[in-house]
């Protein structure tokens, strides 16, 4: 099993009612994908984080394998996810991906 992890930080100048519909957005988008995509065991997006947090939501995710994971990643349901409810919304992203 992999985890796949990816912490955000939207950008500065959206404001605090963009930001919240953008974290439903993207929430919405790819917890979507359970069931969609070969390999992918569980997806969940926190984006409830709290006022010490520097980052603006999280997803989690769960695949079978490495394989799976590179499969997600150039996967059609995910790119359209990821071009449209993700990339145009944040400053920063940070990844993690480890074997458990």
């Amino acid at each position: 099993m992999v985890k796949h992890v990816i912490l955000w930080q939207l950008k500065d100048e959206l404001s605090a009612e963009e930001k919240a519909a953008v974290k439903a957005g993207i929430k919405e988008g790819l917890e979507g994908l359970s069931g969609k995509i070969p390999g992918l065991v569980d997806i969940h997006v926190n984006i409830d984080a709290l006022p010490s947090s520097n980052a603006d939501l999280m997803l989690d995710t769960t695949f079978e394998s490495a394989e799976a994971l590179k499969g997600y990643s150039t996967h059609p349901a995910h790119v359209a996810v990821a071009n449209s409810k993700v990339r145009p919304y944040y400053k920063n992203r940070v990844c993690l991906d480890y074997e458990v």
